[in-house]
């Protein structure tokens, strides 16, 4: 598979090491994946604190303190697109359905749930002791609301993920202005039953419905304040805890919310979430027991450090292996990313072994596919059930292709080019390797921008950008979570692709009853991102934290999201 690239290992060290002593900041994780709304079919791992069996009680105060990194770009479900947002999310807000500690999808503010004979119409029945954070009561009516304004196609901010509520009757046509909102097959029966109608059989929408795209927001906040999620005060919430101070750009802190019908099962009284652009100071505070998790899935370990950890076998250092793909992609809206043959020499003229072996350094996989191994398939994984590599990494063809690519779109020479990334050394060291290798394989400079989280996401949703760096964690365990990113229309669709045969087989992966049938639809449809060089995959990714012993019950789910709601302090 490994054909030598021209980069030498030297070289990369050096690459690496320009930044070895710089600042770091930021998530370094994918650009969603901040919800844990796996199905049942998911495993959930890592509790934090708990081996052996060892149970502790609860003892000194109940905070828990970990870092985000960066300011959350928005805390209304409405607009959420990734895991910072996400990550304060999870604890305040809660769907139909939760996942516990095994991974199995249980009621949340739904408490029961029937299915009709055709797998088609879901009727939820609501908790009716389940209360908003300012006393209003949590009805159906809010879901109804809720999932309508995200359709809404005139919507001042359209909702980047409303098409994960395509799924329901009505709701794509509402979204793209072909159809009526009546149409959309959601509806309060009455105060406490939700009625949900599919276009088609969806065998994970009961995990959907964890995804922070379903949640409900307060019917009463929102009409009474149109700005409600943009500061604490105003804010209504109805999951374990509530918002009770947003620092801006400093800090979130979240309390547990007396209103919740679960509040007697919730033992922290407060989370602290810090947003520290360091992950050298992230470590620090940790060490220094100012943070009681540093690391994935908000936060950045150095890798030096990772390693090191690694290699003492430090107990405290936690690694998982997550659904979760890093990769870079190009803005084919521009010359000449538009060229398939200039995207795949750009691909497979970089070492991605000598990538995550010398400057990734977190147990992360050479990536030659677009969904990770640990999604599943119908018996096995997905990547096993199809195609374990799309490609092979070769300089030589690189070359050649480069050269072609160019010269097919009237170019006598590679354009100034820069390649983006969020703030963390991580991205940064990767990008300067990267970037090291087009250089003395291709002959071709790329320049490295960094850039501020929320500005990042701008930047790539408007298509302000040359090459960018990406990831994606699932949203639930099923290929689909990475396949339907690339359809036209998508909201996270940022690379400007668009492709009717591929949407094609999407959709039809979409309506199809028979899963043998289904599962070939979105194997045509990853090759055909991979034989078009639409992404270019670097690694399946990892999770590495490091965790306090006396922080109990924690868990980082199959998709390397935590979930904090039931956790507690025992020191």
């Amino acid at each position: 598979m490994y054909k030598k690239t021209g980069m030498t290992l030297a070289a990369l060290m050096v690459a690496g090491s320009v930044l070895a002593a710089c600042g770091n900041s930021n998530n370094g994780n994918a650009v969603n994946s901040s919800n844990n709304g796996s199905g049942g079919e998911n495993t959930a791992t890592n509790t934090a604190g708990n081996t052996g069996g060892e149970t502790t009680a609860p003892s000194g105060d109940q905070v828990f303190r970990m870092n985000i990194t960066s300011e959350p770009p928005t805390l209304d479900p409405s607009l959420m697109q990734d895991n910072v947002s996400g990550t304060i999310a999870d604890g305040i807000f809660e769907g139909l359905t939760k996942t516990d500690k095994t991974g199995e999808t249980v009621p949340g503010m739904a408490e029961s749930w029937t299915v009709s004979e055709d797998s088609k119409t879901y009727t939820f029945k609501i908790r009716k002791d389940s209360k908003w954070s300012t006393g209003n009561p949590v009805t159906a009516h809010d879901f109804e609301y809720s999932w309508k304004r995200t359709l809404d196609p005139k919507a001042a901010t359209p909702a980047p993920y409303a098409y994960q509520l395509h799924y329901i009757e009505g709701a794509k046509e509402y979204n793209t202005g072909k159809g009526s909102i009546d149409k959309v097959g959601v509806k309060a029966l009455d105060d406490y039953t939700l009625e949900v109608k599919l276009k088609n059989p969806t065998s994970y929408f009961l995990s959907l419905v964890n995804f922070y795209t379903y949640y409900p927001v307060d019917k009463v906040a929102v009409e009474k304040d149109p700005k409600w999620a943009a500061e604490a005060a105003s804010f209504s919430s109805n999951g374990p805890f509530k918002l009770s101070a947003w620092q801006h750009s400093a800090s979130v802190e979240i309390v547990k919310n007396e209103n919740y019908y679960g509040t007697a099962d919730v033992k922290l009284d407060k989370v602290k979430f810090e947003m520290m652009g360091d992950s050298n100071t992230e470590l620090s505070s940790y060490t220094t027991g100012a943070l009681d998790w540093a690391g994935k899935p908000t936060g950045t370990i150095p890798a030096p450090q990772v390693d090191k950890f690694r290699k003492d076998k430090n107990p405290e250092l936690q690694i998982e292996n997550t659904a979760s793909t890093y990769f870079y992609i190009f803005n084919q809206s521009k010359k000449p990313f538009n060229n398939v043959k200039v995207r795949k020499a750009l691909s497979i003229s970089i070492d991605r072994k000598l990538l995550v072996d010398k400057v990734v350094l977190g147990g992360q996989t050479p990536a030659f596919g677009f969904v990770p191994p640990t999604i599943k398939g119908q018996e096995k994984s997905f990547r096993e059930e199809t195609q374990q590599t799309y490609f092979e990494e070769n300089v030589e063809e690189a070359k050649k292709l480069l050269a072609e690519g160019l010269k097919e779109e009237g170019m006598s020479a590679f354009p100034a080019t820069t390649l983006i990334y969020n703030t963390s050394d991580s991205h940064a060291k990767i990008a300067t390797a990267v970037t090291e290798m087009w250089k003395t394989n291709l002959g071709i400079d790329v320049k490295t921008e960094v850039q501020e989280w929320k500005v990042f996401l701008q930047n790539r949703t408007s298509l302000n950008y040359d090459i960018s760096r990406a990831g994606w964690g699932a949203d639930y365990n099923d290929a689909m979570t990475f396949l339907d990113l690339y359809i036209t229309g998508s909201g996270n669709n940022d690379l400007g692709y668009k492709n009717p045969a591929y949407d094609k087989l999407i959709e039809d992966a979409y309506v199809t009853a028979d899963q043998a049938e289904r599962s070939k639809l979105l194997a045509q449809a990853e090759k055909m991102l991979m034989d078009e060089s639409v992404v270019m995959p670097v690694y399946y990714d990892t999770a590495a934290s490091l965790v306090k012993p006396y922080v109990k019950d924690t868990f980082i789910t199959y998709n390397g999201n935590i979930n904090y709601n039931y956790a507690y302090i025992a020191k």
